[in-house]
């Protein structure tokens, strides 16, 4: 701070050399109320002598209560004094230092003793006046009139009453109303009703072994308090949907033996305003009641994001796309063989307009979520009516609250769309994200839910299945787990075993296939499209495992090829990626080489997936043939000056060539698909075979009849076969002039033996 910001800074009152001045009330309100009592009194004496003037009346009024002029020029002279003081500086000194005996004693004590003291001298004073007055009006003396006081109140009681209770009821109906529409959306659940534990979550031991720490701390909070520390209060859990989050809540309050509180998503939305602040007051109050009577209280706010966000979100006034990406749609589900995280992206690129998504907002209501911040960390302000109002009104300082060990978990999957006001330290000091089990989750998951069901599946099948289904949450695990057990009844079985699983999978992850029928030439069209996606994922894709193939049209699909990582990977190289295109663009190449040039509309969502990723590669990834980020190029408008060319211009400009450069890398990786398929031609022919006899079959049977060897299901040693693969050849040659003519194949498929 610099010598200037010192002399301005405001003087502490020990260095002053003058009074602190007084405000104009403070200055004037004993003289206000001397002149209203002497006004008073004047006015009683005129009321029992009409024909007394108020000149007269005051007169006498003057003689008969000197004291109260004398007390009047008490005050003016000590208001004089007062102002001399603030102003004079020598007059304040010698006053200080000779005449202020009175104030050095008084300071000797406290500041709420003297409060305290002040209180009860103003407090006496208006008394003493109030019996002058009622002694006047009652022409009795004022110890007197001071008494006959309540009866003269008891007389007006009835009026009284009736205005009271016209306003009381006015205000009951008011409040009934609000307190009605402030109730519901939140369940307590006492320490007896909570039977689930920690040894009930699974796959979540990282965020287990941290959440038991912060239970430490609540249960023995004198270990860091006792060090100047203060307990960790609030946690978000954040992640994929399914992944345990409300579970691992309900779990912490069995652990601690407290109550657990939830709070209904929707619990703060009303039709009214002011509702969903009454609604946090009445929640934290119950809180802070089973805080006290428990030791400790466990709240949980599920999905806060409901609740936590003033609108962040919706303010870039982004709108959701109604149309269905193109690579869930048409002929082939362009997204299925793609790696999860790519297909999430590219969900983001084509329903997410501008990065964010449309509408919401407002935090459950206006106030609802400033109400839920003051409570969280807000002035701890003394709680009960004695303790603020009585022990107030008698002059006794407030009890200070006590400490309320209050938990407070809230679990989202749009941690993005939370205030920072609420996820600031000393609200919510720690989050921890709840993502996809690893491998050895997954695998303690299933073998939890199958060791409630009986089942014929061996360890290496339980491992099996936790590497097939890489993205698995607790509860998808548990749905196909029922659902395979839902299969094993239909078919008179009470046990589970390895079909039964792989049945319950696909069935979840690609639904119930509708019971259609391909005319020859358009299935024979499908299983083409989708076996040259499988055999160049086959050959050229190592980081990505087929699951399935299939050409049994779904709900928004005909056919697709789904792939699985055999391992947990987390960082992506531009060489996956390029194979991922190549596998996009197998349909358009091998169409076009098995069609004579010819493709189907079936080929647009692979078009979209391989573009999006070139795009990504070309121009944020570092992956193409320039180091520059486009994304950065178009926050800073670079090259959008100079040369005369304008921002418009110049944004075209660099989107052009964006383009151009993606053009020439899908052009190149297209020439690189086809020549693939060519050196596989055999493959496809004997997969697209298969695929029209099974209509479904499993990445190890994909496998089995690209390589020629006995797959689960299917023998791909026929396939390598020289008479066999003639056949193949003459039935899509005839399936090809079927295709031209827009009829049926003169040969019927081949069979295998």
């Amino acid at each position: 701070m610099s010598t200037l910001d010192i002399k301005n800074s405001r003087e502490r009152d020990s260095d002053r050399k003058t009074r602190v001045h007084l405000s104009i009330y403070d200055r004037t309100k004993f003289l206000i109320l001397f002149v209203v009592v002497f006004l008073v009194l004047v006015w009683a004496d005129m009321a029992d002598n009409p024909i007394i003037s108020f000149s007269d009346a005051a007169h006498e009024i003057g003689k008969s209560k000197g004291w109260l002029l004398v007390l009047g020029i008490i005050e003016i002279l000590r208001q004089i004094h007062f102002l001399a003081s603030e102003i004079a500086a020598p007059y304040h000194g010698i006053w200080q230092k000779y005449f202020s005996t009175v104030d050095r004693v008084l300071h000797k004590l406290s500041d709420w003793t003297r409060y305290r003291l002040s209180r009860v001298i103003k407090a006496a004073l208006m008394v003493f006046l109030l019996a002058v007055v009622l002694g006047a009006v009652y022409k009795e003396t004022p110890i007197r009139a001071l008494f006959l006081a309540p009866k003269a109140l008891w007389s007006a009681l009835p009026m009284l009453g009736q205005l009271l209770f016209a306003v009381f009821f006015i205000i009951i109906q008011f409040g009934a109303m609000f307190w009605f529409l402030s109730r519901g959306g939140v369940d307590t659940y006492f320490p007896d009703d909570i039977r689930t534990r920690f040894t009930d979550v699974w796959g979540q031991d990282h965020v287990l072994n941290r959440i038991r720490e912060n239970l430490m701390f609540l249960e023995k909070p004198e270990e860091i308090e006792k060090h100047g520390g203060y307990v960790p209060g609030g946690i978000l859990l954040w992640g994929p949907p399914g992944t345990g989050k409300t579970l691992m809540a309900e779990s912490i309050a069995g652990e601690t033996g407290k109550p657990f509180v939830f709070v209904d998503p929707g619990a703060f939305t009303n039709m009214f305003f002011g509702v969903g602040v009454l609604k946090v007051k009445s929640l934290f109050r119950k809180l802070r009641k089973l805080a006290l009577r428990y030791g400790g209280v466990v709240v949980f706010f599920d999905e806060a994001d409901s609740l936590g966000n003033r609108g962040a979100i919706s303010s870039g006034g982004q709108q959701r796309s109604s149309s269905t990406p193109a690579i869930f749609g048409d002929q082939c589900h362009g997204g299925s063989y793609l790696a999860p995280s790519t297909a999430s992206m590219l969900v983001r690129e084509n329903f997410v307009v501008g990065g964010a998504a449309g509408g919401g907002g407002g935090g459950g209501g206006m106030g609802t979520l400033q109400a839920l911040l003051t409570e969280l960390s807000g002035l701890k302000k003394p709680r009960g009516f004695f303790n603020r109002i009585v022990r107030r009104t008698l002059g006794m300082r407030p009890k200070n609250p006590p400490k309320y060990r209050i938990l407070v978990v809230m679990a989202t999957n749009m941690p993005e769309a939370l205030d920072e006001a609420l996820l600031r330290p000393g609200r919510i000091d720690r989050m921890y994200r709840v993502g996809y089990p690893s491998k050895a989750g997954r695998v303690r998951t299933y073998e939890g839910y199958l060791a409630k069901v009986s089942h014929s599946l061996s360890s290496d099948e339980i491992d099996k299945l936790a590497t097939i289904t890489p993205y698995a949450t607790g509860a998808t695990i548990k749905d196909t787990i029922n659902e395979a057990l839902i299969t094993a009844i239909r078919n008179a079985r009470t046990s589970i075993t390895w079909p039964d699983v792989i049945k319950a999978k696909q069935l979840k992850e690609l639904g119930p296939s509708e019971d259609v029928e391909y005319i020859e030439r358009e299935r024979h069209a499908v299983a083409v499209h989708e076996a040259c996606h499988a055999v160049v994922a086959h050959r050229v894709r190592q980081h990505m495992a087929i699951d399935l193939a299939t050409i049994e049209k779904g709900s928004d699909y005909l056919g697709m090829v789904a792939s699985i990582p055999p391992d947990d990977q987390f960082t992506r190289w531009r060489s996956e990626y390029q194979s991922d295109i190549l596998v996009s663009l197998a349909s358009l190449a091998g169409e076009r080489y098995f069609f004579n040039g010819d493709n189907s509309s079936g080929v647009s969502g692979d078009l979209e997936s391989a573009t999006t990723i070139a795009s990504l590669m070309e121009g944020h990834w570092g992956m193409g043939s320039t180091v520059s980020s486009h994304a950065t190029n178009r926050r800073f408008e670079v090259g959008a000056p100079g040369g005369g060319r304008g921002k418009d211009e110049s944004a075209k400009e660099i989107r052009r060539a964006l383009s151009d450069r993606i053009e020439d890398n899908l052009s190149g990786l297209l020439s690189k698909a086809e020549e693939i398929i060519k050196a596989n031609r055999n493959e496809v022919l004997s997969l697209a075979h298969a695929l029209e006899t099974h209509k479904t079959l499993s990445g190890e049977d994909v496998a089995a009849v690209i390589d020629g060897v006995q797959g689960s299901i299917i023998d791909g040693r026929p396939y390598k076969e020289a008479d066999f693969l003639v056949k193949i050849e003459a039935y899509h040659s005839a399936a090809l002039v079927a295709h031209d003519e827009h009829r049926s194949p003169d040969l019927q498929i081949p069979r295998i033996g």
